[in-house]
């Protein structure tokens, strides 16, 4: 796998998962609490997110499987849907705006370190649809399927870096900050979405 493509992979990771727009997320769900609590929040929401994309990688591939649906119409309609999520980063409700609004709908006894944060802030449908897409059984082997899947791990790490030092990075940036890198990811998610969709017309019609 070359080095081109895991940069493509961390790139699409990072635009869909967005470890930035999830700061200001976990600020509003952990506001009030203590140092301990919000690196325990902090821990949850990461292994949350991740058993649940790596779910998705898993069980994603075998769902298509036993639809029989072929890879040029998931590619198409995966690359749709993620087109649609990427323009709702951009011109609708920022990520952070609109998870901040869910999270003060979150009754006290449910675990906020899940919803929203985990999800959808950090395992959000786009990144779920992005997973399945870049670990297809059909297109990549097993050991690309593994780089994908560490690559998705970098980038949750990260995210998890982020949301530890999210104090001090809110300072930094800014609520605007924050809404800005969420609407530039969503420009560069929604090139690679048109990419995928074109790639699936190619393939389906076998231009």
């Amino acid at each position: 796998m070359a080095w081109d493509d895991i940069l493509r992979d961390f790139v699409y990771l990072w635009a869909v998962i967005d470890p930035i727009g999830s700061i200001p997320v976990f600020i509003a769900v952990t506001a009030g609490t203590s140092r301990m609590v919000q690196r325990k929040i902090a821990y949850q929401a990461i292994i949350t997110a991740g058993l649940v994309l790596l779910l998705f990688i898993v069980g994603g591939q075998i769902l298509l499987d036993l639809l029989e649906i072929p890879l040029a119409a998931f590619q198409i309609a995966g690359g749709l849907v993620l087109f649609l999520f990427a323009l709702t980063m951009i011109f609708g409700e920022s990520k952070p705006q609109a998870e901040i609004e869910e999270s003060s709908h979150v009754s006290v006894h449910q675990n906020k370190a899940v919803f929203p944060l985990a999800i959808p802030s950090i395992a959000s449908p786009g990144a779920m649809m992005a997973v399945v897409l870049i670990t297809d059984n059909h297109r990549f082997h097993i050991g690309q399927q593994l780089i994908s899947t560490l690559t998705m791990l970098v980038v949750l790490l990260i995210t998890l870096g982020f949301l530890l030092l999210a104090g001090r990075i809110q300072k930094l940036i800014g609520d605007a900050g924050a809404s800005v890198v969420s609407r530039i990811g969503g420009l560069i998610l929604a090139s690679v979405a048109v990419d995928s969709v074109l790639s699936g017309i190619k393939v389906y019609f076998e231009i």
